[in-house]
């Protein structure tokens, strides 16, 4: 059983304990993967799961994801949002553990992927090909993918994926990876130049005998909410 905290209910002593889980996106060669380790303890040892643990009780559970994500795959220094409370009384045979759990979407060329404590792997999957995962982390997984698909249409969260510089036909392509279909590309870029969010360079990229593509910058520093604008983008 995992560390636990004491809670008193109807004049019994429960014990639970808080974890947190980490879903990281990323984009390679056009495809959609989540990154997973493989697990060195029990339960469910040598199978593939998320990057988590369990939260320490003098840290909070935003600390704790940072830190297990640090530890595992020596991921750091990253942006993640808090996902959703996973909480089915058996969803852990240890015990009573509901877990949180955290995702974002990062450009997996930042980062070198390296195993510390408790795991023996870590690699990048593709979204639609993840072996059998641990405890509940497919479907914290599925559950993470709907909300990326849905985030993606209102806020600037694909930009994540690009380098400094970027074609439109880069950025789209993101967009499609993501959401797992083809866009139309004239009404794409039509609406993504319209949110006044990029900015044409100078400099072009040589794309064989076709004509050279311009490259592009984001204006703002860091992931937007084109709600906040009073603009969806419904592609």
């Amino acid at each position: 059983m995992p560390t636990t905290s004491p809670t008193q209910t109807n004049g019994h002593l429960v014990q639970h304990a808080i974890a947190v889980d980490v879903v990281l996106f990323t984009i390679q060669d056009e495809i959609l993967k989540v990154l997973l380790v493989k697990r060195q303890e029990t339960p469910y040892r040598g199978s593939w799961a998320l990057p988590g643990g369990i939260v320490s009780q003098e840290e909070s559970v935003d600390a704790a994801a940072l830190r297990e994500l640090q530890e595992e795959t020596n991921i750091g220094n990253i942006y993640l949002e808090q996902l959703y409370t996973f909480g089915e009384p058996n969803r852990d045979p240890r015990g009573r553990v509901i877990t949180v759990a955290y995702y974002a979407l990062v450009n997996w060329q930042q980062f070198q992927l390296k195993v510390r404590q408790r795991v023996s792997e870590a690699s990048w999957f593709p979204v639609k090909r993840l072996p059998p995962l641990a405890f509940d982390h497919r479907r914290i997984v599925d559950y993470a993918l709907e909300r990326l698909r849905s985030k993606i249409n209102y806020t600037t969260v694909g930009f994540q994926l690009l380098p400094r510089q970027f074609t439109l036909t880069e950025l789209q392509s993101s967009y499609e990876v993501i959401l797992g279909r083809r866009l139309d590309k004239r009404n794409f870029r039509r609406k993504m130049l319209q949110l006044g969010i990029l900015k044409g360079t100078r400099e072009f990229q040589a794309n064989g005998r076709q004509r050279p593509a311009r490259l592009y910058t984001f204006t703002k520093p860091k992931v937007i909410t084109l709600q906040e604008k009073g603009i969806i983008v419904p592609f």
